[in-house]
């Protein structure tokens, strides 16, 4: 016999990375308001109460067809009698590790399966994905500043960066999986746009007030600088979010960290011209993502 809340559809929210892009920033802001989410019907597992789950789910369903009780099953394991509507789950490994990050001149090739899987999982519940992305240029040396160099050379000789796209990801995701949405913001924009990423993951108004809606700020600008953009926020309480943005923008021109912003590139082959030209290509990848149907992208 399973819980009320295990016979009901749900939001079921899934932030999905990408590697290098968030840090586990986005649960732990989440974590931050676990409390005051609760209140609303939001929940915030913590990740190790279904990372495994899910992990041992995707490997099962590679052989096998979930079971009719396997959703309830697991939610009943997540939320360990919590009651909530809708429930917020961040893993950048949803999609494979950071050792699957790449094949070929793929971007995530194990996108499509697993929103295929999530589908068939929780088959009546409301799904969403929200995942960041990244330039090319240097997302992939990130994603691979963990690897064996023997690793890097094998990625690095089999692919043609210049193909690298993320609106191919979207495009098999949504594919997979026409009726769920997807959420996508540029990680470079992320200072700008946190709070309204937080609020959105969350499903709140717009100037709902949160724990953690400028702890990004906090870590790339100076201690003056934070002090005088809360001063200033607290003089100006009228301000709408692209007057917001705007402000961010200017404090982070004359405040913001020099080492925190900076982005070390170092690959074998990679010139200042590719980078340049990875960097075209990728401006042109985010125009293609915003025609995609069922695909909102967040920009500043």
């Amino acid at each position: 016999m399973f819980s009320e809340v295990d016979q009901t559809t749900m939001q079921i929210i899934f932030h999905t990375g990408a590697h290098a892009t968030d840090d586990e920033r986005l649960l732990k802001c989440m974590l931050y308001n676990k409390e005051a989410f609760g209140k609303r019907g939001i929940a915030v597992p913590g990740p190790g109460k279904y990372r495994s789950l899910f992990k041992d789910a995707f490997a099962a369903m590679e052989t096998a067809a979930p079971s009719e009780d396997a959703r309830d099953v697991l939610i009943d394991a997540i939320l360990d009698d919590e009651v909530a509507d809708r429930l917020l789950l961040s893993n950048a490994h949803f999609f494979g590790s950071q050792r699957f990050v790449l094949d070929g001149d793929t971007l995530y090739p194990l996108a499509d399966v697993r929103v295929r899987q999530l589908r068939e999982l929780f088959k009546f519940d409301q799904l969403e994905i929200y995942m960041a992305i990244r330039n090319p240029a240097t997302f992939v040396p990130a994603a691979l500043s963990t690897a064996a160099p023997s690793r890097i050379r094998e990625i690095t000789a089999s692919i043609n960066p210049l193909n690298l796209r993320w609106s191919e990801v979207f495009q098999r995701m949504r594919t997979a999986a026409p009726d769920v949405p997807i959420t996508v913001w540029c990680n470079e924009d992320t200072p700008l746009l946190w709070g309204q990423i937080m609020r959105e993951f969350a499903g709140l108004e717009h100037g709902t007030k949160m724990t953690g809606g400028f702890s990004l700020l906090s870590d790339i600008m100076s201690n003056e600088g934070m002090t005088r953009f809360r001063t200033y926020l607290h003089q100006h309480p009228e301000l709408t979010e692209m007057q917001k943005r705007r402000v961010i923008a200017a404090f982070l021109d004359k405040y913001a960290i020099d080492d925190e912003v900076e982005e070390e590139l170092d690959l074998p082959g990679w010139t200042a011209e590719l980078v340049d030209e990875l960097t075209d290509i990728y401006d042109e990848d985010v125009f293609a993502i915003q025609r995609i149907p069922g695909v909102t992208l967040i920009a500043p």
